[in-house]
């Protein structure tokens, strides 16, 4: 599992992004996270994190979401608990106020988050 961290160069004005697209012709697993800290990418928005996937990991925003969700799960041994949407998983589930799931890929200056559901209780 290669984990990608597109906040950290972009913070850092680096110009060398992860290898996506070889990971995933090499059929490797790919997630992506944040990577917070105030070091080099204090960058809280996952929404954020997905555009980055697409733009300079060149990720489809299918792709970005999957490494986003089910993916990262798989990355910390919690695929079998969260990640995706599945009966006797963990309802953690955003409702965004969005027609297409592929806003995602290219609006990230706006929280598209309507509604939050952990647990199955809307928080």
């Amino acid at each position: 599992m290669a984990v990608s961290l597109p906040c950290t160069p972009f913070g850092l004005a680096a110009a060398h992004y992860t290898p996506a697209r070889a990971i995933i012709e090499a059929d490797g697993l790919l997630a992506v996270a944040s990577d917070i800290n105030p070091g080099t990418a204090w960058c809280e928005s996952m929404q954020f994190v997905i555009a980055l996937a697409c733009r300079y990991l060149r990720l489809t925003p299918a792709q970005a979401i999957a490494a986003a969700t089910i993916n990262a799960a798989a990355a910390i041994n919690r695929a079998d608990l969260v990640g995706s949407l599945e009966t006797g998983k963990q309802a953690d589930i955003l409702i965004l106020s969005v027609n297409d799931y592929r806003h995602l890929g290219y609006r990230f200056g706006t929280n598209l988050v309507d509604t939050v559901i952990k647990k199955g209780q809307i928080v």
